[in-house]
This record gives structure tokens, C-alpha cells and sequence, in this order.
């Protein structure tokens, strides 16, 4: 374990530590670590920090050493620890070895924001060179994916760029060539492009061969549009424009558009990525036809028939929040009606479609009730940011309302949103396990879902679980106070 867990772990800390470092160098956070050894200066505070790094990297490294060793995967849960390590780190021990005391409060939290994204790029750092450290010389084939990767993020791109044109939100990405170019559209649709391009790219190397099915790939994406938001909308993009770190509270609730625009983004990409790859397994004929004995068009009717009931189930669960905020006269306004009755019966046919959407993407994932409960949270929060924020806005004849504000007053929608996918989610675990084909017994059909259980904790799913949660109820909650 030393060998291939906590010395690759401490290395890739060490990286971490050092990137982490630097932007506390910048915003003049390392005299506060100086003082745990009775010091003020920022070198001391440097070196305390890199110990410190290299440490907590050494149990990232014994943390992961036994999960699947995928580069995307790796990436993910080192997300995941810097996110458990601000909450330990900065929120709680840091207080009490200076001898204050914790205050676990929304204005501390908001005080630490620009810590949150430095522990994010820290994680999201030792993730990386854990992989790299894990994976070792490349080989195979690599031309395939690459080329997947560059077309899905090319794709994504143009349509990121097309809705923050929408709202104003593009002109200024042109500053990286150059202040002449700072309004200059051309130059603001080629840096996007080109984020677009690099970000498929990286897409493809985390994910050479995607495994799992489109839902599970839609909830990394979105975890992976999260993961460049921070390291480029409000890293690189700033340092190259020439203004520095975008790590405060005011400089990201300015720029708070770009997330679900980056959300939504990664999505694209994890999708439009995953379905090209399929697209080639189906015409290269390989191996489609893996489950049981049905045929695809069964198993997807029966994953809409499924998915349509448990989106009701959850739906009904939904209407407890739309009510408490009278949100269903704006519901009904989708059929020019204003009345709540109205609004309830389009909110239900609603809640159906994307229970089937839900059935279609994430059949064959859930294999116990937190594993459902999981996904469909996950889901959830993605019709979140794709509906009140997004399409709703949109059919209503206005434009997407990406403002801290929008999401501020759209926040109890987050609540009724994670119920919904609760619900549904577990619904639709129930049916689907009850539909067990008759040719396949029930000591067969259990130890196949205890195999892939085994198989998917492996895999960084909780950890993105728990990422999709901390998004939903921590970033609107400190940007929109």
C-alpha cells in the first residue's frame, strides 16, 4: 500500500498543494496558516500549507487505491475530498488550533468561499496526477477518442456560446487575446470554441471507453462542466485576461451565468461524447445486445411505461413545494391558463415526460435504494438548472435567467427538484426490480444486482452523488445571501 497508495498519493498532493499555494500566495491567505506555528510570514505559511498538502494528499492516495483506476473517476473523487477537507479543514480545525471558535454559519462559509475553490482546485489537481501516477505510459488507441471527445466539446461549445449570447454574457471572453479584442465577438466565439475543444479532449482521456449507461454519464458531465467552471471561468480566464484570481464572493456572484452555462456544457459534452462512442461500437457490430434475452425495444418500452409512473409518483411529491410557493399558476401559463388546477395537470404530464427520460437514461443503474436515490437527486438538479433557470424562462418568451438573483428567488424549486428525483427514483428502482424477466431466477437475478453494486461503488458514483448535492444547496445558498 506504501508503494502504490500513500507515496504516489503524497506526490500527487505535493502538485496539488503547490497549485493551491500559489492562488493563496495571490489572495494573501497564507499568513493565517503561518500562525499554527506561531508565525506571520507567508513562506512559513507556505511551507505549512505544502506539508499539510502532502499529508492530506497521502490519504487521498489510500482513499482511492482500491477504486476503479480510471483517470475520470480519480478525478471526481479528488473533487469530492477537497470539498470534505474545506468543511474539515478551514470550517472547523483551522478555527479551533487558532483558538477560535467554530462557527459553522452561512457568513463563515461565505468569508471561506474563496478556500472552497482553492480546496476544489486542489482536489481536482491530486486527482489528475493520481491518475496520471496510476495509469502510467499511454498506449492503445487513442485517435478514436480524441476525435469523439473533440467534435462533442465543439458541439457543446457552440451551444454554451449561443446561451450566453442570449443574455448578454459572452462579449469579454475575447480579452485573452488581447484588450482590443475584449468586446469583439469573433474573438469571444473562438475562445469558447476553443475551451469547447480542449475540454472534449479531456473528456476523451479521463474516458477513453465511457462505461455506464447516458444518465450516469450525464451526472459526470455535469460534475465535469462544474470542475471547468472553477478551473477556467473563474481561474484561467481571469489570470490570462489579466485580472487575477476570480475566487471572491462578488467577482462570482458578477459572473454567476456561467455556471449553469457550464453545467449544462459538461452535460453536452459526457453525452454527446458517450452517444458518438456507442454510435461506434453499433456500426463497428460489436457486442449491443448484452442483457438477458429481450430485445432493445422491449427493455426501452418497458423503461418509459416504468419511468412515466414513477415521474407521476414524484411529480405528486413536487406539487407539495409548488403549492407552498404558488408556483403552479406560472406552470399553467405554458397553455396560456393562470389557474392552479391547470397548473397542476401540466405539471404532472410534465413530471411523466421526464420520469421517462429518467427510465431511458438510467435503466440498469440502480441497485439498491441509496444508489437510486443518488441518481435520481442527481437528476433532479439537472432539471433544475434545465428548467425554472432555463427552458421555462425560454417558453415563456423571455431569455434563460442564469442571475445570482433568478437562482436566489428559484431556490425552494432546488428542494421540490431533489424531491422529485427522490421519489421517482425510487419508484422506479421498485418497478424495474419487480420486472424481473421469467428466465431469470430470483438467486440469479440478485446476485447479478450485488455484483454491480459491488462494481459501481468502485466507481466514483457516490462521490458524484455528493458533489451534485453540495452544488444544489451550498452554492445558492452562499452566492445568493
Amino acid at each position: 500500500m506504501l508503494k502504490n497508495a500513500l507515496l504516489p498519493g503524497a506526490a500527487a498532493g505535493l502538485v496539488g498543494g503547490l497549485l493551491f499555494g500559489a492562488a493563496m500566495s495571490q489572495l494573501g491567505l497564507l499568513p493565517t496558516i503561518a500562525l499554527l506555528v506561531r508565525a506571520d510570514s507567508a513562506l512559513a505559511g507556505f511551507l505549512v500549507h505544502l506539508a499539510i498538502a502532502v499529508l492530506v494528499g497521502a490519504g487521498f492516495g489510500w482513499l482511492v487505491w482500491r477504486q476503479r483506476p480510471g483517470a475520470g473517476e480519480t478525478l471526481f473523487w479528488g473533487l469530492a475530498y477537497g470539498l470534505a477537507w474545506w468543511v474539515i479543514g478551514p470550517l472547523t480545525l483551522l478555527p479551533l488550533l487558532l483558538g477560535r471558535p467554530v462557527t459553522w454559519e452561512v457568513h463563515a462559509a461565505q468569508d471561506a468561499f474563496p478556500s472552497l475553490l482553492g480546496h476544489f482546485i486542489y482536489g481536482s489537481g491530486t486527482g489528475l496526477v493520481m491518475a496520471a501516477l496510476r495509469r502510467g505510459p499511454a498506449g492503445g488507441a487513442w485517435s478514436g477518442p480524441l476525435l469523439r471527445g473533440a467534435v462533442a466539446g465543439l458541439l457543446a461549445a457552440w451551444l454554451l456560446g449561443l446561451m450566453l449570447d442570449a443574455q448578454g454574457h459572452l462579449a469579454g471572453m475575447g480579452a485573452m487575446l488581447g484588450d482590443t479584442l475584449r468586446d469583439s465577438r469573433p474573438a469571444a466565439w473562438l475562445i469558447t470554441l476553443l475551451i469547447g475543444l480542449l475540454a472534449g479532449l479531456g473528456y476523451a482521456w479521463l474516458y477513453p471507453r465511457p462505461f455506464g449507461a447516458a444518465g450516469a454519464g450525464l451526472v459526470r458531465g455535469v460534475v465535469y462542466g462544474f470542475f471547468w467552471w472553477i478551473a477556467g471561468a473563474r481561474t484561467l480566464i481571469p489570470l490570462l485576461n489579466g485580472d487575477g484570481l476570480a475566487w471572491s464572493l462578488a467577482a462570482t456572484r458578477t459572473d454567476f451565468p456561467s455556471l449553469p452555462g457550464f453545467l449544462l456544457f459538461g452535460a453536452a459534452v459526457a453525452l454527446l461524447y458517450q452517444w458518438f462512442h456507442r454510435l461506434v461500437e453499433f456500426l463497428l457490430a460489436e457486442d449491443v445486445g448484452r442483457y438477458h434475452h429481450e430485445g432493445a425495444g422491449t427493455q426501452g418500452l418497458r423503461a418509459l411505461g416504468q419511468g412515466a409512473a414513477a415521474g407521476l409518483v414524484g411529480g405528486l411529491l413536487f406539487t407539495v413545494v409548488m403549492v407552498q410557493i404558488g408556483f403552479l399558476p406560472t406552470v399553467a401559463r405554458l397553455v396560456g391558463a393562470v389557474s392552479p388546477l391547470a397548473g397542476f395537470i401540466v405539471h404532472l404530464a410534465i413530471a411523466a415526460l421526464i420520469g421517462m427520460s429518467y427510465g431511458l437514461l438510467f435503466r440498469r443503474q440502480s441497485y439498491d435504494l441509496g444508489s437510486a436515490v443518488g441518481w435520481g437527486v442527481s437528476y433532479g438538479f439537472v432539471w433544475w438548472v434545465l428548467g425554472p433557470l432555463t427552458l421555462l424562462p425560454a417558453l415563456l418568451g423571455s431569455t434563460p435567467q442564469w442571475s445570482v438573483a433568478a437562482a436566489a428567488e428559484a431556490f425552494p424549486a432546488v428542494v421540490g427538484h431533489l424531491a422529485y428525483g427522490a421519489g421517482l427514483s425510487v419508484v422506479f428502482y421498485r418497478l424495474e426490480a419487480a420486472g424481473r424477466p421469467w428466465w431469470v431466477s430470483r438467486s440469479q437475478a440478485e446476485a447479478a444486482r450485488i455484483a454491480r453494486r459491488r462494481e459501481q461503488i468502485l466507481t466514483s458514483a457516490p462521490a458524484l452523488w455528493v458533489l451534485v448535492v453540495a452544488i444544489a444547496l451550498t452554492l445558492p445558498i452562499l452566492l445568493g445571501m
